[in-house]
């Protein structure tokens, strides 16, 4: 049993600490990522980072991730599911308020379509006084925004089994805001037919490493930011 994840704990394991302890929800998405890729990729490097906090910061818990979120920009590609953004907003407000037990709560947020209906949860979630913040990668490449170099390398570094190399091309390189316009309209498909914004040739597990470790760090200062001194 690991003792950072919220689900393997009993309700008095969690009632002596949870006081003095910051939850970590992984947020991520079911969704099409190219042809090479695995629909719970977004999930996955969410659960990944959330652990590698709560290995580096015993102050942390780590909750059951939430697979789903508003993927309807990815609707022209078999597999992907979403509950849209008034679900996910909802679910998030629910889920949150009844967390109050804990010093406050991250949404670590890896799927850029949940941004507005996260920030539209968090923010009425401060209001009411409630200690929550979102998280999400930053620092990307704007025309590597979707199984591109960068996802398809942390994927070789978490679960090298699941990426399909041999499937592995080039998809659409223009720029994320340039293509927008679009996107947003239409969807993934009608701007990459393979559903791969950017360029995955190249990846290699090492980058994924790297970008896995930024990440980590990033989301560990994040934890202090909101909750220091209690957590250093």
């Amino acid at each position: 049993m690991r003792q950072f994840e919220l689900g393997s704990l009993t309700s008095p394991d969690v009632a002596e600490r949870a006081g003095r302890t910051v939850l970590l929800v992984p947020f991520g998405s079911t969704e099409q990522h190219g042809p090479h890729l695995p629909l719970s990729t977004d999930t996955q490097i969410a659960i990944a980072l959330s652990e590698r906090v709560a290995a580096a910061v015993p102050q942390v818990l780590v909750a059951p991730p939430i697979h789903y979120g508003s993927s309807g920009e990815h609707r022209a590609f078999a597999g992907t599911l979403s509950i849209g953004q008034r679900a996910l907003e909802l679910l998030l407000v629910e889920l949150c308020r009844s967390a109050d037990a804990f010093a406050g709560v991250i949404v670590v947020s890896t799927h850029g379509g949940n941004r507005d209906a996260v920030d539209r949860a968090v923010g009425l979630l401060r209001s009411e006084g409630r200690k929550v913040v979102r998280w999400s990668p930053s620092g990307g490449d704007p025309r590597d925004s979707h199984a591109g170099l960068g996802e398809t390398s942390v994927q070789l570094a978490l679960h090298p089994d699941l990426v399909r190399q041999e499937r592995i091309r080039a998809g659409n390189t223009h720029p994320l805001a340039q293509l927008m316009p679009v996107l947003a309209v239409e969807g993934v498909g009608a701007v990459s037919p393979s559903g791969v914004l950017g360029d995955p040739t190249g990846s290699k597990a090492t980058l994924g490493e790297d970008i896995l470790d930024r990440w980590a760090e990033d989301l560990i200062e994040a934890v202090r930011r909101e909750w220091d001194p209690a957590l250093r």
